[in-house]
């Protein structure tokens, strides 16, 4: 026993000398010095500032309110530029489905995006008409909305809430029963494109379902469609976009919309 516990000290003691040796040998070839405890220490440049939300839902101090329950001084007609006209009471914004979509007069690259939304508690239809809507990232790419509680709602699953419509599927489902309040936050990166209208970089998209990771990082595919396949084309900066379906389900609605650049 005394002899194979020497020898075992003795193999663990090679093995450190050898596991030193070679990380010396990668710091010098690296040009590091080992003898520098502040080589990977940064100063500048120093973060700003922001000052958070009473709650995780209210907007910090450097967020653009969209929505604050007041009026829609930050929103206009998507056909035609007008004053938006979706109804406004009781602090939310319920869909106006004879008006159409509506976006901000703002226009944004990437961004943190909040926004709650509800379905009616009365809801009826199946499928894709059963309170339908959408989030439309730069206008373009949409972020489901739709009541898929519990699973009891089937449609197919890249159309659920929280997926990027007929491109990702969530990863989770955990929307609250119609009548309950539902949250999103996401972050938004805006789509990068070479000279000659090539994608450089897709736009990508995080989501937080109520809390839940249902897309992590996930790349787009290209501007929504539910004819063709989808594929971008070059854009800049561009509006947030919220849809009024035509589907015969009651409207949906939305409240407290706010985004930071």
């Amino acid at each position: 026993m005394k002899n194979h516990l020497i020898l075992t000290s003795a193999l663990l003691c090679a093995t450190f000398i050898a596991y030193g040796q070679t990380q010396t040998s990668a710091i010098k070839q690296a040009n590091i010095s080992s003898a520098n405890p502040n080589n990977a220490e940064i100063y500048a440049p120093l973060p700003n500032v922001v000052v958070p939300g009473k709650s995780f839902s209210s907007a910090p101090s450097d967020a653009i309110v969209l929505f604050d329950g007041k009026n829609l001084d930050e929103w206009v007609s998507a056909k035609d530029q007008s004053p938006a006209k979706w109804t406004v009471a009781d602090d939310i914004l319920t869909v106006n489905k004879a008006t159409g979509d509506i976006e901000t007069k703002r226009k944004f690259t990437s961004y943190q995006l909040h926004i709650e939304w509800r379905i009616p508690a009365k809801i009826e239809g199946e499928g894709q008409e059963r309170g339908n809507s959408g989030v439309f990232l730069s206008g373009k790419y949409e972020i489901q909305v739709l009541d898929n509680s519990n699973n009891d709602n089937k449609t197919y699953v890249n159309g659920m809430a929280g997926s990027v419509y007929r491109e990702a599927i969530p990863l989770a489902n955990p929307e609250k029963k119609p009548g309950e309040w539902n949250v999103y936050d996401i972050a938004y990166a805006d789509p990068e494109f070479n000279d000659d209208g090539s994608v450089k970089t897709p736009a990508r998209v995080t989501i937080f379902f109520n809390g839940v990771l249902v897309q992590n990082n996930q790349a787009i595919q290209g501007f929504t469609s539910t004819g063709t396949k989808h594929i971008y084309v070059k854009h800049g900066p561009a509006p947030l976009k919220l849809q009024a379906h035509g589907d015969k389900s009651l409207p949906i609605s939305f409240r407290n919309i706010w985004i930071r650049e």
